[in-house]
């Protein structure tokens, strides 16, 4: 398999975020985040805490209500190429094949045909599709068509991969091949990467640090950071005594009522 070499990267600063919705719920506020070029961030914690709220405003989906939110020094204040969105419905097009799926952000900067050729000869051979470029859609499984959209979103370049419960869809065996093979492709690019999951096993496995988050409406709290949990193991194999010790401590935090304000 192709080894890949280091991208674009960037930091993140988030500072004093706050997030009100009409009819003056506030699913988020005063959080508080730096994070490094290059570093995996996880974000986990209970439905309606502003996990997947907290990526959206990254990507420039939403804006936030309060706050700063800054991508490499400059402000979010709408989608950009620097930064890559993927998302648990895989989202491709299906009128076209895996090549021209992963070949079209480039081909749209006007790249030469050479170069567009050969990004995304790159990127479906480091997702492990070379045999499958000329499939559709249609053709390939799940866990398939969420390589085709890793590779088509790595393939634009983007300084910050932002990832909203890519892998939830998919069977066990699938989504552990694709962590695998995502911590690869991270370790080769060190592209900077926020990933929002609901499993604790899987943001341990995967991520620098662990951003825990509590509240939402449900529990009459706004949501917030309650704990940022590094994840320091020698190694991250699933059964052993230290993983599953930060995998508990995690689930601790998550499960805790939060307090009322």
């Amino acid at each position: 398999m192709e080894q890949l070499t280091a991208g674009r990267t960037a930091d993140v600063r988030i500072a004093g975020l706050t997030k009100t919705y009409a009819g003056a719920v506030t699913a988020m506020a005063d959080v508080d985040l730096t994070i490094a070029s290059g570093e995996f961030v996880a974000v986990v914690g209970a439905s309606g805490c502003g996990k997947s709220t907290l990526l959206r405003i990254l990507a420039g989906f939403e804006r936030p209500s309060a706050g700063v939110v800054e991508v490499g020094g400059t402000p979010v204040t709408g989608p950009g190429p620097d930064r890559g969105v993927v998302f648990q419905d895989y989202g491709l097009f299906p009128w076209l094949s895996v090549r021209e799926n992963v070949a079209y952000g480039p081909a749209r900067k006007k790249l030469p045909k050479a170069e567009v050729a050969a990004v995304t000869d790159r990127f479906i051979a480091a997702v492990g599709l070379t045999r499958f470029a000329g499939k559709y859609p249609s053709q390939l499984s799940g866990g398939m068509q969420q390589r085709v959209a890793i590779a088509r979103v790595l393939a634009n370049d983007p300084s910050l991969l932002l990832m909203d419960e890519p892998f939830g869809a998919l069977d066990a065996l699938t989504r552990s091949d694709l962590q695998a093979e995502l911590k690869r492709i991270h370790v080769d690019t060190r592209t900077t990467v926020v990933f929002v999951t609901h499993s604790i096993e899987e943001a341990v496995f995967l991520a620098d640090r662990v951003v825990v988050m509590t509240g939402g409406a449900s529990h009459g709290v706004p949501g917030h950071i309650s704990r940022i949990v590094p994840v320091e193991l020698a190694d991250r194999d699933v059964t052993s005594p230290a993983f599953n010790a930060v995998k508990r401590e995690i689930a601790e935090l998550v499960h805790a009522v939060p307090e009322p304000v």
